[in-house]
């Protein structure tokens, strides 16, 4: 089995001056610093690029200095990405391909002169060939796009605003306990309600956050890692899914997404139930996408979760925390890292003032594209293992 025995987070949000490459080599390094490992001791690296340029390539491992990789890979499936390079690092490490492997991204949308969602504009997605009636409806970001989604789903089970708003609310509580989190002023549900539209149904505290910079894990075998600085997290399982839904009638665009097969791949791979679930770490983009995984898990039925949220449950004390360091909604957003890095904190045991008491078993999700890419990890201490 392996485990990941190495966190390393760089500054993050409104950092500038610094390449990706420059905050990826620290990632990289404090994650192995972490561990009590060396960059000498890294045998493999696994490169997750982003949309800002120069984006990261195979070269960073030349300026790391690392020497006679037995595997480097750059891939991508976008916020599904972290999962997707912790299993792959996982099976390169119980095959023997490799035995010290870092898994990193970094990315800086944002500059000094321009706010989040510029940033982003630039990455809008506009639709070619047959997908262009797309784009000439007015469907030209990201966000239109989950937007859509969310409206489908809101008027499909009667999901309401105040149960969107129930998930920033919560996020933000354990947010105000997390000291690297973004936004830790305290948010009331009126407040939402009276943050400006983005694209309808979404708030503008419905959307992530727009962050700059690099994190990483090492991930090593589990019986090296008992012998190194930090507790291990053991990866037990992992699924991905890429149901890439069809915007079209009778579609399930909106309702489901590819977190119920991945879900059910990494649980039956590592043996364990639902019940056997302590934390839930959950791509958060939209307020939206924590409510229809958390439905695709199984956590509750289709048309559920916004009641759940609602009542309390995924915050602070409630009898299922989620996103316990804020989330990409209110600490930071390093694509399919933010979930990963705060598993990693609280089953170690180390997230202070926010953590869970039970933390034994976490489940670990990223969501990609437009509903398009889905991966889970499920991650267990020592104790669970």
């Amino acid at each position: 089995m392996a485990a990941i025995a190495g966190l390393g987070l760089t500054e993050v949000g409104k950092v500038y001056g610094r390449t990706s490459f420059e905050l990826a080599a620290e990632a990289v390094a404090l994650a192995a610093g972490d561990a009590g490992l060396t960059l000498a001791d890294v045998d493999g690296l696994l490169i997750n690029p982003a949309f800002s340029q120069p984006a990261l390539d195979l070269t960073l491992a030349r300026r790391l200095g690392l020497r006679d990789l037995r595997v480097l890979s750059s891939l991508t499936a976008y916020g599904a990405s972290a999962g997707v390079m912790v299993a792959q690092a996982a099976q390169a490490v119980d095959a023997g391909a490799a035995d010290v492997v870092a898994c990193v991204f970094a990315d800086t949308p944002r500059s000094g002169t321009s706010s989040g969602a510029e940033a982003y504009q630039a990455f809008s997605l506009q639709a070619r060939g047959v997908r262009s009636a797309e784009t000439a409806a007015g469907l030209t970001s990201t966000t239109h796009r989950y937007a859509l989604a969310a409206d489908r789903y809101m008027s499909t089970y009667g999901v309401t605003h105040d149960e969107l708003g129930a998930v920033a609310v919560s996020q933000r509580r354990w947010a105000e306990m997390n000291p690297v989190a973004a936004m830790r002023t305290p948010l009331s549900l009126e407040e939402y309600h009276a943050s400006r539209w983005v694209v309808e149904p979404l708030h503008l505290l419905d959307c992530c956050l727009v962050s700059n910079g690099g994190a990483a894990v090492i991930v090593t075998s589990a019986e090296r890692a008992r012998d190194l600085r930090q507790p291990p997290v053991h990866v037990r399982g992992w699924g991905q899914a890429h149901p890439a839904p069809p915007l079209r009638a009778g579609g399930s665009f909106g309702l489901t997404t590819g977190a119920k097969a991945s879900g059910r791949a990494a649980l039956a791979m590592a043996g364990l139930g639902l019940d056997d679930v302590q934390l839930r770490e959950i791509y958060d983009c939209y307020t939206y996408t924590v409510l229809v995984t958390l439905e695709d898990y199984g956590f509750c039925g289709p048309g559920e979760a916004g009641a759940l949220a609602a009542s309390g449950a995924l915050g602070p004390g409630g009898a299922l925390p989620t996103n316990t360091g804020g989330g990409q909604l209110s600490s930071f957003y390093l694509w399919g890292m933010t979930p990963l890095h705060e598993a990693v904190v609280q089953v170690r045991g180390q997230a202070g003032e926010r953590q869970v008491g039970a933390h034994d078993t976490a489940m670990v999700s990223g969501n990609g594209g437009i509903l398009e890419h889905h991966s889970t990890l499920v991650l267990t201490s020592e104790t669970a293992a």
